[in-house]
């Protein structure tokens, strides 16, 4: 029978792909959606995207949606017991499996494990160690669509934000800049997906450079990030540029 599993949801690409080969996995049974989401923004950590597009891509995929609420800047010790109390009710259902889109970085997947492991779950990895070529050949081929929302300008400079994810924007990558986005460059929301009820409608809104405060400790895992937040005095650098996505309000938006 296959086990009831949590998809770790972004709302970008890498997990919109896991997502689409666990629900072809016939060893789970993929029951509920959980993402991270800045508490005081209410806006997807890292990415900066609105809850109510998140929301979203629920409904389009029909699966509950639980949010890791986060301080803007948790530190590991407030990530870890906050995921904990997270995670605890979805245990209680059975779920002991939960799905992640990473691809090759082996310290976080070992992190991943050892955390899932503390309360009797499994890490899933469904995309781990393709290639970058046959990963994004495949997105594209299997008409998933993506928006970029954010780029880390130590790789990318701000007219990549706000582009859509295609071969185009593939190809006008700098060298050494990883396609993919495993190392942080760029992070995207996904509009639309084979597995999606319909395409989700939004607007594009202003694109800002935003920079933060090094925290006291700084988590690895789970940075902050919310389009609309100010940028902090005495920034560390490099800094991010967001585009900022509303749904939409007029006929014929992407």
């Amino acid at each position: 029978m296959p086990a009831p599993t949590l998809m770790n949801w972004s709302g970008g690409k890498d997990s919109a792909l896991a997502l689409y080969h666990a629900l072809r996995d016939p060893r789970y049974h993929v029951t509920d959606l959980l993402t991270s989401v800045n508490a005081h923004y209410q806006r997807v950590s890292m990415h900066g995207v609105r809850v109510a597009l998140l929301e979203q891509q629920a409904q389009r995929i029909g699966l509950p949606l639980t949010t890791l609420e986060l301080p803007e800047m948790p530190d590991m010790a407030d990530y870890e017991r906050l995921m904990a109390a997270t995670l605890a009710p979805l245990q209680a259902r059975g779920i002991r499996h939960a799905v992640f889109g990473d691809i090759y970085l082996e310290d976080l997947r070992h992190y991943r494990e050892q955390q899932l492991a503390r309360v009797g779950m499994e890490a899933v990895f469904p995309l781990w160690q393709r290639s970058n070529a046959d990963l994004l050949r495949e997105y594209l081929d299997l008409g998933f669509r993506a928006v970029v929302v954010c780029v880390n300008e130590k790789y990318l400079d701000a007219s990549f934000c706000g582009r859509e994810l295609n071969a185009d924007f593939l190809r006008d990558l700098p060298p050494g800049v990883d396609s993919c986005g495993e190392n942080g460059e760029y992070h995207s929301f996904v509009f639309d997906a084979p597995y999606f009820s319909a395409p989700i409608a939004f607007e594009q809104g202003e694109i800002v450079r935003r920079t933060y405060q090094r925290p006291a400790a700084a988590s690895t895992v789970c940075p902050p990030a919310a389009a609309d937040a100010p940028a902090a005095p005495d920034p560390f650098e490099p800094g991010f540029w967001y585009c900022d996505l509303l749904p939409a309000t007029t006929p014929g938006a992407p």
